[in-house]
């Protein structure tokens, strides 16, 4: 079977970007918008995809507008510091304020990403059902055009078909974009919606996820058990860098809600060699003698455990084009089309802007869709000229600001360390010298990302002169 028809909104994706782009449009008056998604339900658990968000400020930035931000704070663990216990290989204890925090910044919050895109579909729930359709279960297969219109053909549960022809289509459907892939096909030569890839330290690494269960014990100590609210590094009995492995565990509000361990390494390391349930079990017996495993893990759990395949840190990516327009969108009149978050810039989550840039380009978007009263052609416009200098300096920002922090080379680590922390002394001595290092300043919201990156090469640049003037003293003394 095949329906067609005329759709104001189609957004592909039904993600935080999608869901979120659907509430601006439907609080600026928009209708008739169409959500598609291939997860059957906006809380859908996906193991190996059960990351947590850091709402910052940046994120915020559209909570606020959409007037959630007090529900978010509701269900997440506030991040005004940080606070980090590493359990040892021989089961000591030690747990440490990181100074990776700005204190001055405007609250963050800690929650799954499937409590927050439950969140967002739960506002649509309550206040937008009149406008805004969520169509699960589905799966956007074909999009092509037709004169000045694009036809976007949807399967439903992988059988009814529907051909939807949207006056503004959305692409919020992450780094293999369906939306993305079509603009790059209909330019023929252009590259405008090619990804631009760039080199990163944390590129290629490999994760799997381990479910544990809430408030799992730390020891055979009845009452020893872990606290939701708290991060945890848990380390391995191994040395060698391709057998040895850690545990990291992020805050969660909820007591009762299962917790996840990242297990993040090169592609050779040892783990994923384990081909069977027995091989897997005996791994992690050797590796974490300090913990009560039988108490932790499941026969079901480690069952699904090997045969996940896990997943990979992207590079760091993005296109130089944000939208293409057929026709006269505003006058009804052919389909203007938008790229939003992953679907035109994809790094690892070293720094946490992943979630946090793709609200903020929906806040911008917003913004200037107020000053052109909604007109599409000068919006969109203006939108890829204000937003496409920021994520090229976000693209350079991931590549500097912490891509270390996963153990896979301790003496960079360190390297980065000492920068870090000079950084943040000279900035301390001599504030109008000296920025604070780039991971902090990204917590500054009120900063883009061009300032920020301006102001962290402003500083290498001193660095240098300075580096160069001990050189040369040095030098001098000598002779």
């Amino acid at each position: 079977m095949s329906d067609r028809c005329k759709e104001n909104v189609v957004i592909i994706g039904g993600g935080p970007a999608g869901l979120g782009a659907a509430l601006m449009l439907a609080k600026r008056g928009w209708e008739d918008i169409k959500v598609i998604e291939q997860r059957p339900t906006a809380d859908y658990y996906e193991p190996d995809k059960s990351f947590s968000y850091q709402i910052d400020g940046r994120g915020q930035k559209l909570t606020d507008l959409l007037e959630i931000t007090p529900k978010l704070a509701d269900l997440s663990v506030p991040n005004t510091d940080f606070y980090f216990t590493i359990i040892q290989k021989n089961g000591t204890r030690k747990t440490i304020k990181l100074p990776i925090a700005d204190s001055k910044r405007k609250t963050a919050y800690w929650l799954p990403r499937a409590s927050f895109v439950q969140l967002l579909y739960q506002e649509i729930q309550e206040h937008w059902q009149g406008s805004i359709k969520v169509l699960f279960n589905t799966k956007c297969i074909e999009i092509n055009q037709k004169k000045e219109d694009l036809e976007v053909i949807i399967q439903y549960h992988s059988q009814d078909r529907f051909t939807f022809t949207p006056t503004l289509l959305i692409g919020c459907d992450g780094l293999n974009s369906i939306v993305r892939q079509t603009l790059y096909q209909l330019e023929g030569e252009s590259n405008s919606f090619e990804m631009q890839k760039f080199p990163s330290p944390s590129s290629g690494l490999r994760y799997k996820v381990i479910t544990l269960p809430p408030q799992f014990p730390l020891s055979e100590q009845e009452d020893d058990l872990s606290q939701s609210t708290m991060a945890y590094g848990i380390r391995s009995a191994f040395k060698d860098p391709k057998k040895a492995i850690s545990l990291g565990l992020l805050p969660f509000k909820n007591p009762n809600q299962p917790r996840t361990a990242n297990i993040i390494t090169y592609p050779d390391h040892q783990i994923w060699q384990l081909k069977t349930q027995a091989e897997v079990e005996d791994f992690f017996q050797q590796a974490f003698p300090q913990l009560p495993l039988e108490k932790i893990l499941s026969p079901e759990e480690i069952a699904r455990f090997t045969s996940s395949k896990g997943g990979k840190f992207p590079i760091p990516q993005y296109c130089e084009g944000l939208y293409k327009i057929w026709g006269k969108p505003e006058n009804n009149q052919g389909t203007a089309v938008l790229l939003l978050g992953d679907a035109f810039h994809c790094f690892p989550p070293d720094i946490g802007q992943g979630v946090n840039s793709a609200l903020e380009d929906i806040y911008i978007f917003q913004e200037i869709l107020a000053k052109t009263e909604d007109n599409l052609s000068q919006a969109l416009t203006r939108y890829q000229k204000l937003r496409q200098p920021d994520i090229k300096a976000l693209i350079r920002l991931v590549q500097i600001s912490y891509p270390w922090q996963y153990n896979q080379d301790i003496w960079q680590k360190r390297l980065w360390s000492i920068n870090f922390f000079l950084r943040f002394a000279l900035n301390r001595l001599f504030p109008f010298l000296f920025s604070p290092h780039s991971f902090l300043l990204i917590q500054n919201h009120e900063l883009s990302y061009s300032e920020i990156l301006a102001k962290s090469n402003r500083t290498t640049q001193l660095l240098s002169m300075l580096g160069g003037l001990v050189i040369l003293t040095v030098i001098w003394q000598i002779i």
